[in-house]
């Protein structure tokens, strides 16, 4: 693959569109503004923290990523959304409850002018919230073109040069790939039928590329991991990734079972459960949102110890999930697991992880870095699948007929080795012997 010749520059604004104006839309947009006005830390954002190793260790060359790649400037973004709730994002951040008052109070007449868009919605998907501010149309087709003329307003109105959708809407009902999903032609006819497997994600996803804009799915619905959409993103030239932000309990598995793997210890088996009292944890309690759900946590640990290769170590691990409603805790989700791994000679340990975590405070840094990260790809000439961008996913989108990486060590090496290669600089793959020759 050819490295990108030229990366346009980041001129203009770039326009920020999401789907979802709730807990995480509300926490990223108030931490952009407060970070903008030096009143708060960008902490947990790779694109405005973290630095890129270029060249040898003896070089002492790590600049930040974002001198190092040309990447949009905070200063640069604009937002817009769509929610079924008509509260603007002030009165959402506030029901949310994630950021305290006097924070919230900081930027309130920011946020109170971002006032969300009607939404595509479909009970048959998220069966357990309503609202009122949704969009009405004869048919989803219909829907899906009002979202591409609330992209092409948005536009207009924000004077952006660039846009980028990132979906933080809920988690929708399981719906496996059909035949309705295969090309850009039965996907429309599909839409224009109302056809039960279309769901409200993919027209936002069908409207954005189709508008020239990057997508990104930050839950675990099925949205831009079919043909259609993908043949699409090529065919716009859009850069696509997803799925479901890698945040709580998952991020802790990809930290620990890449441990285990590396020195040979045994799995018996990994129970997880979680409490959690935000709309999310409203909607899991929906069987079919949390069945999306589930099959996005439980692919995680197959992928990184490959039983298949480790029989004696991981092919009888007992893996279970659950997740339970519980209003007391709002955003703050405590994520418990008990781990049972063996050692040398088959003797048992254990290990017990309490993660009391702040879901939101844990994805907003990540919409940040894939909203930089799509744009700078676009502007790469980058098209169609980013996996790349794995490092942010619980389940990473690859080409077909490829595993997805779940180790968030390699994840990361190969995140940052993508920028190195964008920008012309030698890969780096640890090898270090030329510093013994």
């Amino acid at each position: 693959m050819e490295k990108p010749s030229k990366i346009a520059p980041a001129k203009g604004k770039l326009g920020v569109l999401l789907p979802g104006m709730g807990a995480v839309s509300t926490t990223f947009m108030a931490g952009v503004e407060l970070v903008r006005r030096g009143k708060a830390q960008p902490v947990g954002s790779l694109t405005q923290m973290g630095t890129i190793r270029l060249g040898k260790r003896t070089d002492a060359r790590s600049p930040l990523i974002k001198k190092f790649v040309p990447l949009a400037d905070l200063k640069d973004l604009s937002f817009a959304g769509w929610d079924i709730f008509k509260d603007n994002a002030y009165q959402s951040a506030a029901n949310a409850g994630v950021l305290n008052p006097q924070d919230l109070e900081k930027v309130k007449p920011f946020l109170s002018t971002i006032k969300p868009m009607k939404a595509a919605f479909d009970h048959d998907f998220v069966r357990l919230i309503d609202g009122p501010n949704i969009k009405k149309g004869k048919n989803k087709y219909e829907l899906a073109l009002q979202i591409k003329e609330d992209i092409a307003n948005f536009r207009k109105t924000s004077r952006a040069s660039r846009l980028v959708t990132c979906w933080c809407g809920s988690t929708e009902s399981f719906v496996k790939p059909e035949d309705v999903h295969s090309t850009p032609e039965k996907l429309v006819e599909a839409m224009k039928a109302n056809h039960p497997a279309i769901a409200p994600s993919m027209l936002y996803a069908w409207a954005s590329v189709t508008s020239g804009v990057p997508f990104a799915n930050g839950a675990p619905n099925l949205t831009v991991d079919i043909p259609a959409i993908q043949k699409l993103a090529h065919d716009h030239e859009v850069p696509i990734c997803g799925k479901d932000f890698k945040t709580g309990q998952t991020l802790m598995k990809t930290i620990l079972a890449p441990g285990f793997k590396a020195r040979m210890l045994g799995l018996d088996g990994w129970f997880s459960t979680n409490i959690l009292g935000n709309r999310d944890g409203e909607v899991l309690e929906d069987p079919g949102s949390f069945k999306t759900k589930e099959e996005s946590k439980l692919s995680v640990l197959e992928y990184i110890l490959q039983p298949q290769l480790y029989p004696q170590l991981y092919g009888k691990m007992h893996h279970k999930v659950r997740i339970n409603y519980y209003p007391p805790r709002g955003d703050n989700k405590e994520g418990w697991d008990n781990i049972d791994i063996f050692g040398w000679l088959g003797y048992p340990m254990q290990i017990k992880v309490d993660f009391l975590c702040r879901d939101s405070i844990l994805a907003a840094p990540i919409v940040l870095d894939l909203v930089l990260f799509m744009d700078l790809a676009q502007r790469a000439g980058m098209r169609g699948i980013q996996e790349w961008l794995s490092f942010y996913f619980k389940s990473p989108m690859t080409a077909p007929g490829l595993y997805p990486e779940h180790d968030l060590f390699i994840q990361s090496m190969k995140l940052k080795n993508t920028l190195r290669w964008m920008m012309g600089e030698d890969l780096i793959t640890h090898l270090g012997q030329e510093y013994y020759d």
